[in-house]
This record gives structure tokens, C-alpha cells and sequence, in this order.
């Protein structure tokens, strides 16, 4: 059988991940803390989710400040947002997706 489901991107397909990218989409640009309140996400786990999409191009961070007086901003990039549109794209074909019909298969007498 050649039918293939339709790929989406799995590095988008984290729930944090989206909707980091979705509110950066929308926002251009936004602090951690306020990522991490819109999110509804611990502090540890947006610092890892924002460093994956930032390793992967999507996003820019700034950092300016020192510890406790840290100030990061996150910001979509045009590679970040040309992947949010494949991955919204991808999730409207594969929902459209025909799956092909389940061929019968022959009773096997062994049992």
C-alpha cells in the first residue's frame, strides 16, 4: 500500500510549543513571564520549550539583565512563522485526508 498520512511538524506538535508560537505569532513579541502566565506553564519547562524553538530558528531571545533582574524577550522569526503556516496547513490535508477503504483480508483456518 502506498497511502501515506499527511506529516505535520512533530517540533510544533507540542502543545507549550504551539502555543508559544501561536502567541508569538499574534503578540510579535513577548516577555518570559508573561509567556509563562498566557501558557499556563511552569518557569522551567517554558525555559526548555522556548529553547528548543530557538535552537531550531524559530524564535529570537533577548536577554538583557542579570539574574533575579533578568529580562528575556522571545520573538518569532520569519522561519519561525513560514513553519507555523506549514504545520496549520499540514493539520487542514491531514484532516481532508482520504484513508483509503480497508482491504478484506482472507480468514485465515489457523486459530
Amino acid at each position: 500500500m502506498s497511502f501515506k498520512f499527511q506529516v505535520i511538524n512533530p517540533l510544533l506538535h507540542s502543545d507549550l510549543r504551539l502555543k508559544i508560537m501561536v502567541a508569538l505569532d499574534s503578540l510579535d513579541s513577548a516577555n518570559f513571564m508573561y509567556l509563562c502566565k498566557i501558557t499556563e506553564s511552569t518557569r522551567g519547562n517554558l525555559s526548555v520549550q522556548i529553547r528548543i524553538l530557538q535552537e531550531a530558528g524559530y524564535l529570537e531571545v533577548t536577554k538583557t539583565g542579570i539574574g533575579r533582574f533578568g529580562y528575556t524577550v522571545c520573538r518569532i522569526t520569519s522561519k519561525g512563522k513560514e513553519a507555523l503556516r506549514a504545520y496549520e496547513d499540514g493539520l487542514r490535508k491531514l484532516f481532508s485526508q482520504e484513508v483509503p477503504a480497508q482491504e478484506e483480508e482472507p480468514l485465515s483456518s489457523a486459530g
